[in-house]
């Protein structure tokens, strides 16, 4: 066997999809079922049940599995070392979060710090980070809910109240505060689940013993704030996302409830190698938010 073959491998044990990986690695749908079929022949052993025309990981492919993703992980870390020795104008950084809304402030200040550092972003929900997280995809994550998983080290960059946006013009428009209760039976924008704003709210409803009308889910928090402000409806908006946006025409106001809030917190594995590149942008991102943060406050998108 040879380090193709465990790439090839690696790629298809995720997917469980020939056809999926095979555009993943960009190469013929074929020649990755030959590379996985010499594997397992080598091995004398099947990694996986053909399951109609699709994979499925059996009990030899998941032990396999666990020392390839180790092997592979220990050779990306030697390779990483390298490059650190090499001076931190040849490092790399794999980033993800719920919304790049959140991260291009800052990245944007870091490129210009440090140039040479190659940052490549991955927008993704919670289980999604969690995931790229455990397979080494990603070296940090920025997220607003905790993440699954052993070995995960957590920083809190930013802790803000959630405000509740409302178009100008909505019977709340001039409200300080709102219960959960009055806003029983109004449209709101929010996510999918996965994604903190549609957690907190499903929580938030939930504990207000009322159930919430969705207008609208997208996988894009960053676009609630817009939806609101067009009219669609009414719903969560961390007050950060006032500061970096654009001007949005609406009401933002507190919600009467101590846990309704977003933590943002920078998530990295602890039993991984942690470059001198990603180090730095961990220190960096705690100065940003530093900066950048922002009091809790409701604010009137009017004013």
């Amino acid at each position: 066997m040879d380090l193709l073959q465990l790439g090839y491998f690696q790629a298809v044990a995720r997917r469980e999809h020939l056809s999926q990986a095979a555009a993943e690695l960009r190469v013929a749908q074929p020649s990755l079922s030959r590379a996985i079929a010499r594997l397992e022949e080598d091995l004398g052993v099947p990694l996986f049940d053909r399951v109609g025309r699709g994979l499925r990981l059996n009990r030899f492919g998941a032990a396999f599995l666990l020392r390839v993703d180790r092997a592979l992980r220990e050779l990306d870390d030697a390779r990483r070392e390298l490059v650190d020795a090499a001076g931190l104008e040849h490092g790399s950084i794999a980033l993800a979060a719920e919304t790049l809304l959140t991260v291009t402030g800052m990245v944007t200040e870091f490129r210009a710090a440090h140039p040479g550092v190659d940052i490549r972003l991955h927008q993704s929900d919670a289980e999604t980070m969690a995931k790229q997280l455990r397979a080494g995809e990603i070296d940090l994550c920025i997220a607003s809910q905790p993440l699954p998983g052993p070995h995960l080290r957590t920083r809190v960059l930013l802790r803000e109240e959630a405000l509740l946006g409302v178009p100008l013009g909505h019977r709340l428009a001039g409200r300080e505060r709102v219960r959960w209760e009055e806003l029983a039976g109004e449209p709101f924008v929010t996510t999918r689940p996965g994604y903190w704003p549609r957690d907190l709210t499903d929580r938030m409803f939930a504990a207000a013993g009322t159930r919430p009308v969705y207008v609208c889910e997208s996988d894009e928090p960053g676009a609630t704030g817009y939806l609101i402000s067009a009219g669609l409806g009414v719903g969560l908006v961390p007050a950060y996302s006032l500061v970096v946006s654009d001007y949005l025409p609406g009401a933002w106001i507190r919600l009467d409830s101590p846990d309704c809030y977003r933590e943002l917190t920078l998530v990295w594995r602890a039993d991984a190698y942690f470059s001198v590149a990603a180090q730095r942008f961990a220190d960096f991102a705690g100065e940003y938010f530093r900066r950048h943060g922002v009091p809790v406050a409701a604010r009137d998108g009017s004013s």
